[in-house]
């Protein structure tokens, strides 16, 4: 029988036009199919098989017909056996197949086959019509050139030699899985997959993270450059089900595959199906968004699964996992989960930005904006880390130093941003604010300037806490590491609490004593005397010596010395400005205290108390404060901004 020209399908009816009259209707899901029992008895054993019953039943029931219609003897025999034949010939085969793999598209590509139609396989069909050749057994002993073995040929030669190609016939699958299970399908695309990914280039898999659309546009133009195609992995991928990719990451795993590649597809597939993973992205990728109850099992998958140690640690990749972890703190996934995913981002905490550290506060045991208490456990998982790699003795220790103190500097910063953040929040308590300042070791720090940005904040923002807790705040910061802007601005800061502002001046001035000490012993020396003196020559001590030695090594250029110079003349300045106002302030402390000495005496016919002559003259101290034999602060406001501080020394 020659080929179908064009079937055609009239609503729910599938006809095949070749000039002759169809004699069999065969039924799949909701559409008739009406062809012609030839073909499909000449490639289907199961078909021939089939229509060969029900034409013998026919048959048989005819028979029946007749006979009892002969021994009524109502009508001619003649008659009857003309109008039997015809109702036979009339009558059609109708083959109803409820449970066909594929479905009806499936059925109609396998019919075209049995038609000689040449067919056209990919990685989208090759499985169902494998399933389907199966189903009708059409098999290589009952026709040559069959399906199973044109199916077959094709997975081995051209599906399983292409990732892209076996993950596209693994999702086909879904459908068909026990059967496709049964016929070893889905095992054999699982392993080409996780052979194929273990021998590729791991730098092809990294893209697929990253949010930026220029970064991912490049990356498929070296993917598609370098692997062919493999630029379009990752989709592919995103298409499975859930139990399926749960076992291609499973089989990736056994295969002791790069745990980058395996990191890459855990948070690709994660993006694609839970909203809210990257704060750029509200929603999910995929149109077909899990239920919560789906998306927490897929969320604790993709923790349970995710390397502990990669060699790849990006900001990109860091920030996904901050955003599973708050999908996890808002489908209240399990703790061994949570805790699971903040020792991941504690392992590579410095490649985090602030936006990342603001995690919202889900809990209604917890009043604060942001949860404090899970940025502490990441902060120690980080420390533990640290002082893990720190004991290991590898090769390359110095390298290591050095790595570890940028990351813990990093982290510093991060830190000290946060604190910023959180500051102002109303229920933030002092000893959570004070226990994460102090979580990180003094070598974190460079300055302090963030730190006590952090602590302005929280003064500014909590006006009610008590003197003592105000001192508690500001002993968190070390006013030694504190830079001179800084400095300025905290002693002219009336939120500080007196003793700290005292600090922040002596250090001040300490730190301008230094500077001037420095600079003076290099103005004292004529430039033409620095090379005797690096030699070592006569008069000068060993320290002086290696003062000298330091500042001369730094000051290149008669440029640079005459900048040091200018600024000795500033510093001498200051510090004779300086020195000019507290002599002023002492001597204005001793007339107060002489005139205050004469009034106690007029007051002491007055009341106990003296409240009298206080609000006459103005005076908001005690008396005592001015005592010369004590080294005292007294705080004066003038003015609306500004503090004055009056230093008595013993004389």
């Amino acid at each position: 029988m020659a080929p179908p020209d064009h079937p055609i399908t009239k609503g729910q009816a599938w006809f095949c036009t070749t000039g002759l009259p169809s004699d069999i209707i065969i039924e799949v899901e909701d559409m008739a199919f009406h062809l012609h029992k030839f073909p499909l008895m000449s490639k289907s054993r199961k078909l021939h098989d089939m229509i060969t019953e029900q034409e013998t039943n026919i048959a048989n029931t005819s028979k029946i017909q007749k006979r009892d219609n002969i021994g009524d003897g109502d009508v001619e025999i003649e008659e009857e056996e003309e109008e039997e034949e015809e109702n036979e010939e009339d009558q059609q085969c109708c083959i109803s197949l409820p449970d066909f793999p594929g479905g009806s598209e499936t059925f109609e590509t396998a019919a075209k086959f049995c038609y000689g139609v040449k067919i056209d396989l990919s990685a989208s069909n090759v499985a169902p019509l494998r399933c389907a050749g199966e189903y009708l057994e059409m098999t290589e002993e009952y026709s040559e050139d069959n399906l199973i073995s044109k199916t077959e040929r094709f997975l081995s030669q051209t599906v399983l030699k292409s990732i892209k190609d076996s993950i596209k016939t693994l999702n086909s699958c879904k459908n068909i899985l026990l059967l496709a299970e049964t016929l070893g399908i889905v095992q054999r695309c699982i392993d080409a997959v996780a052979v194929r990914a273990s021998t590729a280039d791991p730098s092809l898999f990294g893209w697929p993270v990253n949010d930026g659309a220029v970064e991912a546009n490049n990356a498929r133009r070296i993917g598609a450059n370098r692997g062919g195609g493999m630029d379009s992995w990752f989709e592919e991928l995103g298409h499975l089900s859930l139990p399926l990719f749960k076992r291609l990451i499973s089989a990736m795993k056994g295969r002791d595959l790069s745990s980058d590649v395996i990191e890459s597809c855990l948070m690709y597939y994660a993006k694609k199906y839970i909203p809210g993973i990257s704060r750029s992205t509200r929603k999910a990728s995929s149109s077909l968004i899990p239920s919560e109850n789906e998306q927490r099992e897929l969320l604790e998958t993709i923790i349970t699964n995710l390397p502990e140690e990669t060699s790849s640690k990006t900001s990109t990749t860091t920030r996904i996992l901050f955003g599973l972890l708050r999908t996890a703190n808002i489908l209240n996934a399990s703790e061994a989960s949570r805790a699971a995913l903040e020792r991941k981002i504690g392992s590579q905490l410095e490649q985090a930005t602030l936006d990342d550290l603001l995690i919202p506060s889900f809990s209604y045991l917890n009043e604060t904006l942001y949860d404090v208490a899970c940025m502490e456990r990441i902060l120690g998982y980080f420390l533990n880390g640290l002082e893990e790699r720190s004991t290991a003795r590898i090769q390359g220790e110095e390298e290591n130093i050095s790595v570890r103190s940028a990351a813990l500097m990093l982290v510093g910063k991060l830190i000290d941003g946060y604190l910023s953040e959180i500051a102002s929040d109303n229920n933030l308590l002092p000893e959570n604010f004070c226990e994460l300042a102090v979580a990180l070791p003094d070598q974190a720090r460079l300055f302090d300037d963030g730190l006590y940005r952090a602590v302005d904040v929280y003064l500014k923002a909590h006006p009610w806490i008590s003197e003592a807790e105000r001192e508690r705040i500001c002993g968190v910061m070390d006013c030694q590491k504190l830079t001179l802007e800084a400095c300025t601005h905290a002693a002219q800061n009336e939120r500080l609490p007196l003793r700290a502002v005292v600090q922040v001046l002596f250090f001040e001035q300490l730190q301008l004593r230094q500077a001037i000490a420095g600079t003076l012993m290099v103005a004292d020396v004529a430039p033409g005397e620095i090379p005797r003196l690096l030699d070592g020559g006569e008069g000068g001590e060993e320290e002086e010596t290696a003062g000298v030695v330091g500042v001369a090594r730094a000051q290149e250029g008669s440029s640079t010395w005459r900048k040091t110079v200018r600024e000795n003349q500033v510093l001498r300045l200051d510090m004779d400005s300086m020195r000019t106002r507290v002599q002023e302030l002492e001597r204005e402390c001793s007339t107060m205290k002489k005139a205050i000495q004469k009034i106690d005496k007029v007051g002491k016919h007055d009341s106990g108390e003296g409240g009298g002559w206080r609000k006459k003259l103005g005076c908001k101290f005690k008396t005592q404060v001015c005592d010369s034999h004590e080294p005292t602060v007294v705080e004066a406001r003038k003015g609306r901004g500004h503090r004055h501080l009056i230093i008595n020394r013993a004389k």
